[in-house]
Order: structure tokens, then sequence, then C-alpha cells
């Protein structure tokens, strides 16, 4: 299946980071930045062109098109994927890199038409709040895993039981393969629609978009035992005051905000 790579001139980061959160609601789930230009990925299929107009106009922001074929893939992304430092605590590579040495662990990513590399701001920052939670024995529920990347992290912290979910079943392959090529063997991978589960979990990560979180916002409170910890991500800076209204009314205990560019992650405790 083709993808369509949309690419958006501007050198304003915070422009950028607004447009980045605006396609991803249009069904854009995939992204690159750097210091002149957004490029962003929908499958071919699902590609309104007036729509996105209509959108990037709001911001005075034009852009152009191309066509990236199945085939391309991989050459695309390897030409343009380098590893990613999450402090000490994280090194993150494909499988043509290296070994990295000098990270308390390292994950292998290889991306397949699905995104969750460690380079946006959200999954950086939700990795660095996953470093103060304790994962031993906990289980883990991972509401929109793209990659799988923060389900595999999670094990590697000493969670046993991980449920990753996705809607996308790129996601879905690619996860399991990511899982298979980092030795994990406590995750359980699954496409779904929204953020039912059976039963509750320890700690609950949603690194999607706030209009997803605050549609499965009552799901997401179901899905957390007592006394358990909730990371939500893929926000803007200027999203938190809402979800923090949602939060408050369910009584969830703020523990802190990250902040890194115009994005967030949130860490509560219920």
């Amino acid at each position: 299946m083709n993808h369509i790579q949309i690419i958006i001139p501007t050198t304003n980061v915070d422009l950028q980071d607004v447009a980045i959160a605006m396609l991803s609601e249009i069904g854009y789930d995939g992204f690159e930045q750097d210091d002149n230009e957004v490029k962003a990925y929908i499958f071919e299929e699902q590609f309104d062109e007036a729509a996105t107009t209509t959108l990037l106009q709001e911001q005075q922001l034009t852009f152009t098109k191309n066509i990236v074929e199945e085939q391309n893939w991989n050459e695309l992304w390897e030409s343009n994927f380098q590893p990613v430092f999450v402090d000490d605590f994280v090194g993150i590579r494909a499988a043509f890199h290296q070994p990295l040495q000098g990270f308390e662990h390292e994950i292998v990513i290889t991306p397949k038409m699905s995104f969750g590399t460690g380079h946006h701001a959200t999954t950086f920052s939700v990795m660095q709040l996953m470093r103060e939670i304790n994962f031993t024995n906990k289980t883990v529920f991972d509401f929109g895993s793209g990659t799988g990347i923060l389900a595999i992290l999670a094990e590697k912290l000493g969670a046993v039981n991980i449920l990753a979910v996705d809607n996308d079943d790129w996601c879905i392959e690619n996860s399991q393969e990511n899982i298979e090529r980092n030795n994990c063997k406590h995750i359980t991978i699954e496409k779904v629609n929204d953020a039912t589960t059976i039963n509750p979990f320890d700690v609950v990560i949603a690194n999607i978009n706030k209009n997803i979180i605050q549609d499965n916002f009552e799901l997401i409170h179901q899905a957390c035992k007592q006394g358990g910890q909730i990371v939500l991500s893929g926000l803007l800076i200027e999203d938190e005051e809402d979800i923090l209204a949602l939060s408050n009314a369910k009584k969830w205990q703020h523990i802190k905000t990250l902040t890194k560019g115009a994005w967030i992650a949130m860490l509560y405790k219920l």
C-alpha cells in the first residue's frame, strides 16, 4: 500500500508542532521534522487533499505532495533514521546501526509503514516519565502502540503482562516484528477500535492525540487499577488545561507534566 508524503515548508517550530497535531487528527500517522520543513505521511487511500489544504491554510501554511510506493518505504526511512538517545536511559537504533553503549536499555526498532521511533517529542517524553515508574511485575496497557516501542520498554523495565493495541494493521504487524527483534516474551498485540479492556492494569500509557484521549477518557479510567499510574501524551501545551479538567473530575492525582518543544506528556496516579 502506498503512502502520500506532504512537505510543509516552515522554519517556525511552533507552527510545525501545530501542523503535526492537526494532521494527526485527520489520519496522518508519521512525521519528520527538521529546521526547514515538516514531512507528513498518510496512506494513499486516506488522503484528502481538500481537507489537508483547508487545515493548513488556517495556519497560513502550504504543502507539496509525493507518492511513496510501498517497495520504497524501507529505503526512505533508512535514509532518514538516526539513533535516538533518551538521556542515558534508553538508546534506540535500527538493525543496521551498530549496538549502542552507555545506556540502561537498548531498543532496536524497524518501522514498517508505522511510526514511533523515539524521535518525536511525545515518545521521548513518555520514556522519560516511564523511568520514574516501577514496572517490576506490573501489568501494562499500551493504547496506540505504533511500533510497539513503549510496550517493549515496559517489558525491559520489568513488566510481566503487557497488552499493546492499535487500530492499524501495519502497526500490529510492525509491533510484532519489533517485539520479536527485541526478544520480548510478555507482550500481547491486538487490533482494537477503542480503549475497552476486560481487566484493569497497573500502568496505562496512551500516547496518541487529544481527541482520541478525550473520546476514550472513561475507558482509560476504567483500564487503570486504583493506585495505578497513567501516562498521557500526543498533547500540545495548550491541551493541558482541558486534560486537567477531565482528570480532576475523575480525581486523578497529577504527578507532573513534561514539556518538550510545543508538546507535553502527563503522569498521573489514581
